[in-house]
């Protein structure tokens, strides 16, 4: 199936996903958004005229995805590192249906280094959604909570037991990050300008995303206890695809990784240096079980461990890339609609929940009159989920002590 505003950079399908203890990030200034004095000028240029209209509007920091390094399941072993090599471009008809339909083939059998400008030069991102102040609230406590969860999870599971092969133990996936910001995003992967950039990124850079902010977002696939999953749809008031059905979701914050690392800083002050890959994979997983928490109104206590599915990109915004995640919840359909209907720190952002059967997930497509309803990011979602399957018997004996993610609200 193809779909012109949405693609698949990455998927986990041949581990059924990924946990936290299989990914690993790779943190450098050589990731961030090449930079052009033209180009800043005309960046400083729309952020103050959208301020002036929108003045609650927040230039957060966001991470950067520059390319990531995906290893062979058969491959992997501690005395063997990942090999990568690039992969051909490919039209979007080719990656759709190739990369979907023979995904477990490739994943057993390829080593895999894609960049980003592979993938969007080839075919034709909700957390495409901009980020305003309130994005921030409440943040700090709840994301240091949910990290040293994880960091646990982490330490755990990278032990090796009798129970835990070789591949579990190992980290399969890496995430070349640098840092971005949303004025930055507005300037680029929103801009009227953006195929001029593309342009000029290739001649100047050899790379056509070299001069755009491709912040990362995160989503999440939410299936309650009793097999629905739950889709909301998006304020009018929001900056984009208002009216659509999402999945929850938002972005994993550089600020916070710096805050757990005692380091109180100013967003514009944020650098790579600052920070440790490992806080910045949890973070990665745990923003999303927050997102969830602030919009839906779960409590964190209901969600399970977080399973990444892949990578979406999403071409109404110049193929913004969103890492994609399947979390359990313990409640029943009936439960969630109750929790959401009282309201959670971000009830403004949707008007309506909606619940749809794993299976009536796993057949939409083009064709289903909902599809229309869907907005990129939940559709880039839900061919993660119709690709990894994340929730079949395989991927749930696999993970079958996976914890649910624990509630801290200590200082």
């Amino acid at each position: 199936m193809t779909d012109s505003e949405v693609s698949v950079l990455l998927h986990c399908a041949a581990w059924r996903g990924l946990l936290q203890s299989q990914v690993q990030v790779e943190l450098s200034e050589r990731f961030n958004r090449q930079t052009d004095p033209s180009l800043e000028h005309q960046i400083e240029e729309v952020w103050t005229e959208r301020v002036s209209k929108e003045p609650w509007l927040f230039n957060g920091s966001k991470f950067r995805l520059h390319s990531f390094c995906l290893t062979s399941s058969s491959s992997v072993s501690p005395k063997h590192p990942p090999c990568t090599h690039h992969m051909p471009l490919l039209d979007c008809a080719e990656q759709q249906e190739g990369e979907l339909k023979h995904s477990r083939q490739k994943m057993e059998n390829l080593c895999i280094n894609d960049s980003l400008h592979d993938s969007v030069q080839s075919s034709l991102d909700k957390r495409n959604r901009p980020v305003d102040h309130r994005e921030n609230k409440d943040r700090a406590l709840s994301q240091y909570a949910l990290s040293i969860y994880s960091e646990s999870k982490s330490a755990t599971a990278e032990r090796p037991s009798k129970n835990t092969d070789d591949q579990e133990a190992v980290p399969l996936l890496t995430l070349r990050l640098g840092l971005t910001c949303y004025k930055d995003y507005l300037g680029t992967n929103w801009s009227c300008r953006v195929a001029e950039l593309r342009q000029r990124g290739e001649e100047q850079f050899g790379d056509p995303l070299a001069l755009l902010a491709q912040p990362l977002g995160v989503g999440g696939i939410l299936c309650t206890d009793d097999g629905q999953v739950v889709l909301i749809r998006r304020s009018q008031r929001v900056a984009e695809a208002g009216g659509l059905l999402d999945i929850p979701g938002g972005h994993p914050e550089p600020k916070v990784v710096c805050e757990r690392l005692g380091r109180l800083v100013c967003e514009e002050q944020i650098s790579v240096d600052m920070m440790q890959q490992r806080p910045v994979v949890s973070e990665l997983f745990s923003s999303v079980c927050a997102e969830i928490r602030d919009e839906v109104n779960i409590p964190l206590s209901s969600l399970g461990e977080p399973v990444l599915m892949g990578v979406a990109l999403n071409h109404t915004s110049a193929g913004r890339p969103s890492a994609e995640f399947y979390i359990s919840c313990s409640l029943t359909s009936d439960e969630v609609r109750t929790l959401y209907w009282k309201g959670g720190a971000e009830a403004s952002e949707s008007t309506e929940i909606i619940f749809l059967g794993r299976t009536e997930v796993l057949r939409l497509d083009r064709s289903s009159p909902l599809w229309s309803e869907l907005c990129p990011s939940a559709k880039g979602a839900v061919l993660l989920y119709q690709t990894v399957k994340p929730d079949s018997e395989r991927g749930r004996s696999r993970r079958h002590d996976a914890q649910p993610i624990a509630e801290n609200t200590s200082t």
